[in-house]
């Protein structure tokens, strides 16, 4: 009994380390930071032009390498039993955290950008690498897609 009590709390503590992420990951500006004094960039353009760029950028870039998406399958699968129980609410939440943990460790805060700008990235790796896993996952989480389930 003790056990299932600790799961709960590093479920809830891994739920708080991907909110955190989440944050982060939306505080990122997408442009120069004006220096201090300074009442900021004078024209919307200069602004708009970058986002477009890095909009862009986020979706040309190549999908990881097999070794790097086998390893969202590994982080997805032991998880399965456990959605299945938990339900898509709290389930959903432990995806989150598996996608989110997955990216922070195979390529950073960059990853995890990359991740939350195109969230179909996740359908493309586990459809191609462990299309089974992908599909107990969406089973369990009744979701249509892994990008309807990511939040960001």
């Amino acid at each position: 009994m003790s056990q299932s009590r600790w799961l709960t709390r590093g479920t809830l503590g891994s739920m708080g380390i991907a909110a955190a992420v989440a944050l982060l990951a939306g505080c990122g500006s997408t442009g120069t930071p004006a220096p201090a004094g300074s009442s900021g960039p004078t024209s919307s353009t200069a602004t708009s032009t970058t986002t477009t760029a890095s909009s862009a950028t986020t979706s040309t870039l190549p999908d990881p390498d097999a070794p790097i998406a086998q390893k969202l399958c590994d982080e997805i699968k032991p998880q399965l039993s456990d959605w299945r129980v938990q339900g898509p609410t709290i389930g959903g939440a432990a995806l989150n955290i598996a996608v989110h943990e997955w990216a922070l460790r195979n390529g950073g805060l960059a990853m995890n950008a990359r991740v939350l700008g195109d969230k179909a990235m996740i359908d493309r790796i586990t459809t191609k690498t462990c299309p089974d896993v992908r599909t107990d996952a969406l089973q369990a989480l009744n979701l249509q897609s892994f990008a309807a389930g990511i939040l960001g």
